[in-house]
C-alpha cells in the first residue's frame, strides 16, 4: 500500500487504500442541483449531520453557485451566506471544505475552523498561495480554462493534454512558493468548459492525470453532460453519478464529490473492494 496522504492542517487521508466520498453543501439559492435547500442555518447542519451520518468523509461547503447561467455575488454575500460554519465546522468530527475562489473568504473559513480550500478559478493567485502556504491547509486546484463554467473553449492538444500541462504548471509553481505536494489535490473540473465529449475523454483518461504521490478528486455529481446522457434532470441523475464514481475510482480518483452521499458511498465500497483489494 502506498504511504502518500493528501494533508490538511491536523488532519489527513492516506492514498490507495479507500475512497473517500465528499459530501456537497451549497449554501445558495441558485445553485443547479439543489439551490435554496440549505440556505437557512438549520437546514445546513441538519444536511452536514445527514451527510456525516450516511458515511461521508468530508464536507465541501460553497456560498456561490458557479453553473453556466449564474449570477455572480460579491464578497460581502459569500462571507454573509457562510455566517453559520464555525458552528458546523465545530458539529462535525470530519473535515470541512470552502468551495471558494477568493482569499479572503478562504482566510475566513480557516478561521472559522476549515481545513480544506476547494479553488475552482483555475488560476494561481499569490495571495491565495500564501495563504495556504501559511495555513497548511489542504488545497484543491481545478483545471478550468475560464472562471465561466459555461465558456466554451478549442482545445488544440485534446483536453486530455490541456489538462496534463495544466496540473503540471500551477503544481510547480505552487510547489516554488513552498506549499507542499502532500497539500494539494488535483481536479480536472467535469463540466467546466468542457462538452460531453470532451467530460467523457477526461473520465475515460482520468488515469493520465493521477500522481502516486498526490490527491486525485473526481467531481462529476448530476453535471450537465449526465443530463444530456440519461435525458434526466439533475436530480434523477444520481445513478449515472455512481456509476462516474465507480469509473474514477478504476481510473485512479482518491476522492468523490457528490449530491447523493449514501448511494455513492455504498458504489464506492464496492469499487474499493474489487479494485483496491
Amino acid at each position: 500500500m502506498s504511504d502518500h496522504v493528501f494533508r490538511c492542517r491536523d488532519a489527513s487521508f492516506s492514498l490507495g487504500k479507500k475512497t473517500y466520498v465528499m459530501g456537497i453543501l451549497n449554501l445558495t439559492p441558485d445553485s443547479f442541483s439543489d439551490g435554496g435547500l440549505y440556505i437557512t442555518r438549520e437546514a445546513a447542519l441538519a444536511r452536514a449531520a445527514e451527510m456525516r451520518s450516511q458515511g461521508a468523509d468530508l464536507i465541501d461547503v460553497g456560498a456561490v453557485s458557479t453553473r453556466p447561467g449564474s449570477v455572480p455575488v460579491d464578497e460581502a454575500e459569500e462571507l454573509r451566506r457562510l455566517a453559520c460554519l464555525r458552528e458546523l465546522c465545530a458539529a462535525v468530527d470530519i473535515p470541512v471544505s470552502v468551495d471558494t475562489f477568493r482569499p479572503r473568504v478562504a482566510e475566513y473559513a480557516l478561521n472559522c475552523g476549515a481545513k480544506i480550500v476547494n479553488d475552482v478559478s483555475g488560476t494561481f493567485d499569490p495571495v491565495m498561495a500564501a495563504l495556504v502556504r501559511e495555513s497548511g491547509c489542504g488545497y484543491i486546484v481545478m483545471h478550468s480554462p475560464t472562471r465561466n463554467a459555461g465558456d466554451a473553449f478549442f482545445y488544440p492538444e485534446g483536453v486530455v493534454r490541456h489538462a496534463e500541462r495544466f496540473f503540471d504548471e500551477i503544481t510547480d509553481r505552487l510547489v516554488g512558493v513552498g506549499i507542499p505536494r502532500q497539500n494539494i489535490c488535483l481536479d480536472p473540473g467535469f463540466g467546466f468548459c468542457k462538452n460531453a465529449r470532451e467530460n467523457l475523454q477526461l473520465l475515460r483518461n482520468l488515469n493520465m492525470l493521477k500522481r502516486e504521490d498526490m490527491c486525485l478528486l473526481s467531481a462529476l455529481s448530476r453535471k450537465r453532460f449526465l443530463r444530456e446522457l440519461t435525458g434526466s434532470p439533475a436530480e434523477d441523475c444520481d445513478a449515472a453519478t455512481v456509476a462516474g464514481c465507480v469509473i474514477s475510482v478504476r481510473k485512479g480518483a482518491d476522492m468523490v464529490r457528490v449530491h447523493n452521499v449514501r448511494d455513492c458511498v455504498r458504489g464506492t465500497l464496492l469499487a474499493d473492494a474489487v479494485y483496491r483489494n
